[in-house]
């Protein structure tokens, strides 16, 4: 059988009558009026033109390509993962996704593959913000930070996180159900000033007269597991725990459940993301819930407003609720 003929822009603009870089920036929708716009696109559908991204890259310089980093072992991070794949779908950009996995120096290897595969654009949820090799991704290259401040790369746009208010409802929950010694769960990255969870929670916890346990574990909820058996198998275990991720929560559950012990009856469990699971696993996951598409739109938008160089808009700033489940009572 014949190969089906492979149609080239020059097709596109002999087709609507227009020179190449008119046809060229209509199908980007770059330049020209919205009606010319409309119809170059619509010759391009009919004869069945697709853009050549190798095409693109080399008369441009640009590969509409967007990395996305982040801890893929931690379940929220890897659901925003994939709906910022979609959301950049939707402005046509192309993604590719690496996984940090918590670890500063994979997130270093991440960064210059991204810098080497010269992609237009990073959305970053960081391990390690405060890190050097930010610096290194140049800054034609537009960065939007997740739930953290780059404070090495000026220009780069933030979505950040109302830590204090998350930490604080959580901790207020449990106090008004009577318990007074908790343990703070914590994904073992390193305490940074656009996630300072953990040294709010101290505050937080001093301030409401709680006694809190601060313990340090993977973002895996696999990993969590053991972390999780030692705390609740001390003599004096916390009657509650609070979990900076769900990820974490989850492991609570399974150690409570390897040593005997009920949620809520023996240990009441908090998490921090609203994963899609918290609501399916027995008991439901009392928890602080975050707009996860408000997040996503948030940071697209930054990414397009910075794009070749254009606006730096200003910080988004997001607060969670609490939903209250099954994995919490009172003492």
């Amino acid at each position: 059988m014949p190969r089906p003929v492979r149609r080239t822009l020059q097709d596109v603009a002999d087709a609507a009558g227009l020179s190449l870089a008119a046809t060229s920036y209509a199908l980007r929708g770059t330049r020209g009026s919205a009606v010319t716009i409309e119809r170059v696109q619509a010759v391009a559908r009919e004869l069945g033109y697709r853009v050549d991204p190798i095409a693109r890259a080399l008369a441009s310089g640009r590969t509409g390509t967007v990395g996305i980093s982040g801890s893929l072992r931690d379940l929220w991070q890897q659901d925003v993962s994939v709906m910022l794949t979609r959301a950049l779908r939707a402005v046509d950009r192309d993604a590719t996704i690496a996984d940090a996995d918590a670890d500063p120096a994979l997130e270093g290897r991440v960064v210059e593959r991204f810098a080497g595969q010269r992609v237009d654009g990073v959305l970053v949820m960081p391990v390690d913000p405060s890190a050097g090799y930010w610096a290194t991704l140049p800054p034609a290259v537009a960065v939007v930070s997740i739930g953290d401040a780059l404070p090495g790369r000026p220009g780069t746009g933030t979505v950040l996180f109302d830590n204090r208010h998350g930490v604080t409802t959580a901790l207020e929950h449990l106090r008004r159900l009577g318990h007074r010694r908790v343990a703070l769960l914590t994904p073992s990255m390193p305490t940074t000033p656009g996630r300072p969870s953990e040294l709010l929670a101290v505050d937080v916890a001093a301030d409401l007269g709680l006694d809190l346990v601060e313990v340090s574990s993977p973002a895996s909820t696999a990993q969590a597991v053991e972390v999780a058996a030692r705390v609740l198998g001390e003599r004096d275990r916390p009657t509650a725990v609070l979990c900076l991720s769900d990820s974490l929560a989850f492991g609570v559950y399974r150690a409570a459940a390897d040593l005997g012990l009920s949620v809520p009856g023996d240990v009441s469990v908090v998490g921090f993301d609203d994963h899609q699971l918290a609501g399916l696993v027995a008991p439901g996951l009392t928890t602080m819930a975050w707009d996860e598409d408000a997040i996503v739109a948030a940071a697209v938008e930054r990414l397009v407003a910075l794009d070749g160089g254009g606006e730096l808009l200003e910080p988004a700033l997001f607060r969670p609720h609490l939903v209250v489940r099954g994995s919490t009572r009172p003492l």
